[in-house]
């Protein structure tokens, strides 16, 4: 039986022009468009949903509904959730929140109440775009062709301009110099080597989501980007680096960036920054204990001797900053799924610290409020054994009336307080500089806050 009806339409068009006109022809209420390299989807509606509570995992498919308790591998039952479903060539697009790292690695430090942890869907509608053209598929005869007629309508790219916002109020410096001082004493105390911590900046007017992601895809150059609307989280992001990417013959890589430079696009200061980046002792220890780490979450679960460092230390652009990558790789074992490998590696050391266990309970101590989608990842999973996980930086962010951006640095012994602000400053200009406010919206530009 065939489940999905499918169309091709060959052809190169404008992916995210066509992205954009699908978001606003109204025909769905929930959407993911996620960017990888040579693809785009878009995924449309839901034809059934996974989702992660606090207490519980709910798939729900068809008219029916199912419900377990989380146990000791929450991040597995997400993946066995989902295969459950009994979906035929299904692909799942969705989130997994920051916090649910607190229920992986056991830090006691989860709240008993708040918004989701995770929240996957198989829409009703999934179009991808690459190289030979587009292909729609969906269940509904009847909206396969709506879709079609929106992607086949001539259509331009909207008027798109930036609207500043301030970056470095005087409170804000204050505030986070104050969070860093706190870590460092942990440091100095023991039981942890390195924390990100970060801080939140209220953008205070209306934005345009999606045409805030439009200009962001022209002014950053992320690894993986979406935009996303999900049981009313809204985010627009441009992610510099993959946390998880799981192939369905087993290989799975995961790309650490740590260690930061602004970029400012001039070619000289650029190359200087870039040189000095490479050889700065801090930066270099924070990344290479990052970049450990991950390796040795790789060896517990991929085959004996398969692990291997295939970059070290390689200078990265991403949008108004550079930092130091490396790329690390491996075979999951038998035994191991992809949800297996996201869980090693969940969260991303780079977004959390070093050991992982203790840099979360550090973080639960000095910020104010959970991070929420912010260093979680938005991820791509198949029923063939494919996941792609992007860490959830250079994001904007939505819920409800509320806007805002997030960024941290990475905190270790020789770390400074007013530097560190300076890093998270250099990081929110990658998202702060593609804010479109909404239509009729008044706003007042505050100076310095242009990225």
């Amino acid at each position: 039986m065939l489940l999905y009806h499918q169309v091709f339409l060959p052809g190169a068009v404008d992916d995210r022009c066509a992205a954009h006109a699908l978001i606003a022809s109204d025909l769905f209420e929930t959407y993911v468009t996620y960017e990888r390299p040579g693809t785009r989807w878009f995924a449309g509606g839901a034809m059934a949903d996974v989702v992660m509570e606090r207490d519980g995992i709910t798939a729900a498919a068809g008219g029916r509904t199912c419900r377990v308790e989380l146990g000791d591998a929450p991040l597995r039952q997400l993946g066995d959730a989902l295969a459950s479903l009994a979906l035929a060539e299904y692909r799942a697009f969705g989130y997994v929140a920051f916090e649910a790292g607190h229920l992986v690695h056991g830090t006691g430090r989860l709240r008993p109440e708040g918004p989701p942890l995770a929240h996957l869907v198989v829409p009703e509608i999934e179009v991808r775009w690459n190289a030979a053209g587009t292909s729609v598929r969906g269940r509904s005869v009847a909206l396969v062709r709506r879709v079609c007629d929106v992607l086949q309508a001539r259509r331009e790219l909207p008027d798109l301009a930036g609207t500043g916002v301030d970056l470095c109020e005087p409170a804000a410096r204050e505030g986070y110099e104050a969070t860093v001082a706190e870590v460092l004493r942990a440091i100095r105390r023991g039981g942890v080597r390195k924390v990100i911590a970060s801080r939140r900046v209220d953008v205070p007017f209306p934005v345009d989501l999606p045409r805030s992601y439009l200009l962001g895809l022209a002014l950053n150059t992320p690894a993986r980007s979406f935009l996303l609307d999900l049981g009313g989280r809204r985010a627009a992001g441009f992610s510099p680096e993959i946390v998880a990417e799981v192939d369905p013959d087993g290989s799975v890589v995961t790309q650490p960036l740590a260690g930061t430079r602004p970029l400012r696009h001039l070619t000289e200061e650029d190359e200087r920054l870039g040189e000095e980046l490479s050889w700065d002792v801090k930066e270099c220890y924070e990344h290479v204990i990052s970049a450990r780490l991950a390796h040795a979450e790789l060896r517990t679960v991929c085959q004996h001797g398969s692990v291997a460092v295939r970059e070290l230390m390689t200078v990265r652009r991403r949008g108004t900053v550079q930092h130091l990558g490396s790329v690390l790789g491996g075979t999951l074992a038998p035994d191991r799924s992809p949800w297996d490998a996201l869980a090693a590696l969940f969260p991303a050391v780079t977004a959390s610290g070093v050991p992982k266990r203790a840099a979360l309970r550090a973080i639960a101590d000095v910020e104010p409020a959970e991070r929420e989608l912010y260093a979680g990842v938005v991820c791509v999973a198949d029923g063939a054994g494919g996941l792609d996980a992007a860490l959830v930086l250079r994001t904007v962010f939505q819920r409800g009336e509320r806007t805002w951006l997030q960024a941290g640095a990475g905190i270790v012994p020789g770390s400074e307080p007013g530097a560190e602000f300076q890093e998270t400053t250099s990081k929110l200009r990658s998202a702060a500089g593609c804010l479109v406010a909404a239509r009729g919206a008044a706003v007042a530009a505050a100076e310095g806050g242009r990225a």
